[in-house]
């Protein structure tokens, strides 16, 4: 062979080398693209510590408002992540009008998205909108957030039927490269459990459109042993079983603030927080994640 068409072949060898991996590495339908080499070291899992935190619209248990002491108690967290419940942004004199998911970010030195359940005109001589929901707040770069519709009994109504409401927040958050799915929950508080079911059915289906790791926090209303929960466990998981009582915050009778993890989602450690600084007790869960981008 001639020196001209051998270094031709050469090239075209090498072209097709370079192609072959790199369809190797982006392609879905090769098995290794995501598994490490046998003889190098898996890719180091991503810490992440979240909460959940039922604020009672910043009242303590002595419901007096008092927002330096709930900021207080989130920052005592050190979590990376929280999910909030119950929170009031310029809703009524309860809260003084404060704009809490703001405040709170702001004294936190964290990003925040604030998704309504209500959101209803101006109170008199007021001339911002009367909100009230969840929020998640967070130490990392939000680079998605959605305010979902879950079925709600709305508590604005006389005589209220089951129907589709806003106020199921989900964020995705980047940590260290790897996308994680937070959402942050306050399901129906009634002693029937007939719209948490429903609920629950509403929520998964909103998590089966996500993939990836996800992280569901929340005040579920009803303890995780409880049969309107049942559906959820199987696709997460409980990340403190054995935990502690979470409400009342003095002297708890009911674990009903929960985190839940998917299988793409370690629990190395979890803890309620004893404070008073709302009715409800905070919930800590130590995770890692499994890596992965965007």
């Amino acid at each position: 062979m001639k020196r001209r068409n051998r270094i031709a072949a050469c090239r075209t060898l090498a072209a097709g080398v370079l192609a072959f991996v790199a369809f190797s590495a982006t392609s879905p339908g090769v098995a290794t693209a995501r598994q490490p080499a046998a003889d190098g070291p898996a890719a180091p899992s991503v810490p992440l510590r979240v909460a959940t935190y039922n604020i009672h619209a910043g009242a303590g248990e002595d419901n007096v408002f008092d927002l330096d002491r709930t900021a207080d108690a989130v920052r005592a967290l050190h979590a990376d992540v929280i999910g909030l419940q119950e929170v009031d942004v310029h809703w009524d004199t309860r809260s003084n009008f404060t704009d809490e998911a703001r405040e709170l970010a702001e004294r936190l030195h964290m990003r925040v998205f604030f998704a309504p359940i209500y959101d209803l005109p101006p109170a008199p001589e007021h001339t911002e909108r009367r909100q009230y929901g969840v929020a998640i707040l967070s130490r990392h770069p939000i680079v998605r957030a959605v305010n979902h519709e879950i079925t709600r009994l709305s508590t604005q109504e006389t005589n209220p039927v089951p129907a589709p409401a806003p106020g199921f927040a989900e964020v995705t958050v980047r940590v260290r490269g790897t996308a994680v799915h937070i959402y942050s929950t306050h399901l129906d508080y009634r002693a029937d459990p007939a719209v948490r079911r429903i609920q629950v059915d509403d929520m998964l289906g909103i998590l089966a459109a996500d993939s990836g790791p996800k992280v569901l926090v929340g005040d579920f209303n009803a303890e995780p042993g409880a049969p309107e929960l049942a559906k959820l466990w199987g696709p997460l998981a409980d990340a403190a079983p054995q935990g502690g009582k979470t409400y009342p915050a003095v002297a708890p009778v009911k674990r009903i603030d929960v985190v839940a993890v998917s299988p793409e989602v370690t629990v190395t450690g979890a803890r309620e927080e004893e404070t008073a600084a709302s009715d409800h007790r905070p919930v800590v869960a130590d995770l890692l994640l499994h890596r992965r981008g965007f």
